[in-house]
């Protein structure tokens, strides 16, 4: 039936991590198209076009040392199944058009290819997220037309919901058994309610996670498919996975996490896009979103995976080219409480707005990192992750709170890892910030390790700071900076780092952006 399993008496274990070692992690999202090419070599790369650009897993394995000098030790990687061919709307380079489970997509390398990435990996320590899409196939017509013996391992018209495209995004029925898509790439929903379709894709994650050494699955389209089906599909996998679930609702979203270890943190997403993409962003939200996420997500939002960008969205620094609005935004993935993910090219300032155009390749950068801002953000934002988690054993498992908020201005703390931010943007006044109820002691000396800026809590443990340029600031005690490399302190034989990184963007549209997607969030086609 599946071609995967004949191989498994080959396979060696893969690390069969757990939910709470993966919230230690922090996630390198990359679309294996358009990250690197196995021979080194820098193709033109339109997205416009959307078709296959050449990026490969022998393309990723060659450039580990630039997602790991970063502070990642984790990368998720595109859907490895079988696509469609061409079609009007370009090549599923993607690979969220899927017609065969038992094949791989031979665009993005061998199977050899991607056990060798998955070794090199484990080699170094890290995790490998592979993308798996499970609500539909992909096909290029509809009925009567459409034929379903082309598919595999479904090739029955009972293995799919009878035809019809989702009108009604309050309906979840319609939600969960209609079509994804359009007549000219139609995303065909499988009958998930089939034991038959149960069993068979139970078998294929169990196998296809053992045989590649997967170390977590990311799930694409989770509230397309009904939510009982994902708790033994979740289970089979026997690794870590987190689920895409697009709303702006919290309540939706997080209920979604009774039925799988994590999901994407969507919610979130839209607060901080909002606050920080202009300098009249609204702050509040991120201060009203932070108890509704701790209310409704299982675990109190720590299973979550915190982003700014994805393959789905315009690129952050689509919208604004002020580098100051950027870093605070950057900041919040890595010190609110869910598993930090950063989307390839936001490190080197890509631009790119509505996909696909948000799907550059990254080889035109020639994989720079010495005088780049946000790559040396980065490495200082995971290496501050990473002493907090450090220094204290229950950092991962502490919810963040609020400390302050007003206008331009929020607090948050997570243990003692305490993050001021502003949206008043670089050429904004420099304003003073007193933040009361941090639980550090009398007099503790602390550091900002964004510009090594010693602070002193005063004797209530109080902390006054001043922004200035528009800067965030990530605090830490002193005492926690050994081993981090921050700030002249040495890095622990585990630690790597890097520098460098790049700037903004061009500003266009992002209110009537967000007030589509708060208008209509239901209504989008979402064909990948």
């Amino acid at each position: 039936m599946i071609a995967v399993p004949v191989l498994l008496s080959l396979a060696t274990g893969a690390f069969a991590a757990s939910a709470s070692e993966w919230q230690s992690r922090s996630i390198y999202q990359v679309l294996t198209d358009r990250f690197a090419t196995s021979d080194g070599s820098g193709p033109s790369c339109n997205t416009g076009d959307r078709k296959y650009c050449g990026g490969t897993y022998k393309g990723i394995a060659s450039h580990l040392d630039y997602i790991q000098n970063m502070g990642f030790d984790a990368i998720w990687i595109s859907p490895i199944t079988k696509n469609i061919g061409n079609t009007g709307y370009g090549d599923a380079y993607h690979g969220y058009w899927p017609s065969d489970l038992s094949g791989l997509n031979d665009g993005f390398g061998s199977a050899d290819d991607l056990k060798e990435l998955s070794a090199a990996l484990h080699k170094r320590g890290m995790y490998l997220m592979v993308d798996v899409v499970v609500n539909h196939f992909a096909a290029t017509s509809t009925p009567p037309s459409l034929t379903y013996n082309g598919f595999s391992p479904f090739n029955a018209e009972t293995d799919f919901h009878p035809f019809c495209f989702i009108t009604d995004y309050n309906n979840q029925t319609q939600v969960e058994q209609c079509w994804l898509g359009d007549t000219t790439v139609a995303l065909v929903d499988i009958n998930t309610e089939s034991q038959n379709v149960v069993n068979t894709y139970n078998s294929w994650i169990k196998n296809l996670t053992s045989f590649y050494n997967i170390d977590g699955i990311r799930i694409d389209t989770v509230k397309h498919v009904r939510k009982d089906f994902w708790p033994e599909f979740v289970k089979s996998s026997g690794v870590f996975a987190i689920g895409e679930v697009l709303s702006n609702e919290t309540d939706y979203t997080g209920d979604y996490t009774n039925y799988m270890d994590a999901v994407l943190d969507y919610p979130s997403w839209f607060a901080v896009t909002q606050a920080f993409a202009s300098t009249t962003g609204n702050i509040a939200l991120i201060a009203q979103n932070i108890p509704e996420t701790q209310k409704y997500f299982k675990n109190g939002g720590i299973s979550t995976g915190a982003f700014l960008e994805n393959h789905d969205q315009p690129r952050f620094q689509s919208w604004t080219t002020d580098l100051s609005l950027v870093k605070n935004a950057m900041a919040y993935t890595f010190v609110t409480d869910g598993i930090p993910i950063l989307y390839y090219g936001q490190e080197q300032g890509y631009t790119g707005g509505l996909e696909p155009a948000s799907r550059e390749a990254l080889w035109f950068t020639s994989y720079q990192t010495q005088n780049k801002p946000l790559v040396d953000h980065v490495v200082k934002l995971n290496a501050a992750r990473k002493a907090s988690i450090a220094g204290d054993s229950k950092f991962l498992s502490t919810q963040m709170k609020v400390v302050a908020n007003n206008t331009h201005n929020i607090a948050v703390q997570k243990g003692k890892l305490l993050t001021a931010l502003t949206n008043v943007g670089s050429q904004g006044a420099a304003e003073k910030f007193e933040l009361t109820g941090t639980g550090y002691s009398a007099n503790e000396q602390l550091v900002d390790v964004l510009s090594c800026t010693n602070i002193t809590a005063d004797a209530s443990g109080n902390v006054n700071i001043a922004f200035t340029g528009g800067n965030p600031q990530v605090i830490i005690p002193v005492s926690q900076l050994s081993g981090s490399g921050l700030c002249g302190s040495a890095r622990s034989a585990s630690t790597t780092t890097s520098s460098g990184s790049n700037n903004g963007a061009t500003a266009l549209g992002l209110s009537a952006l967000l007030a589509t997607f708060f208008g209509i969030i239901g209504m989008l086609p979402l064909l990948f």
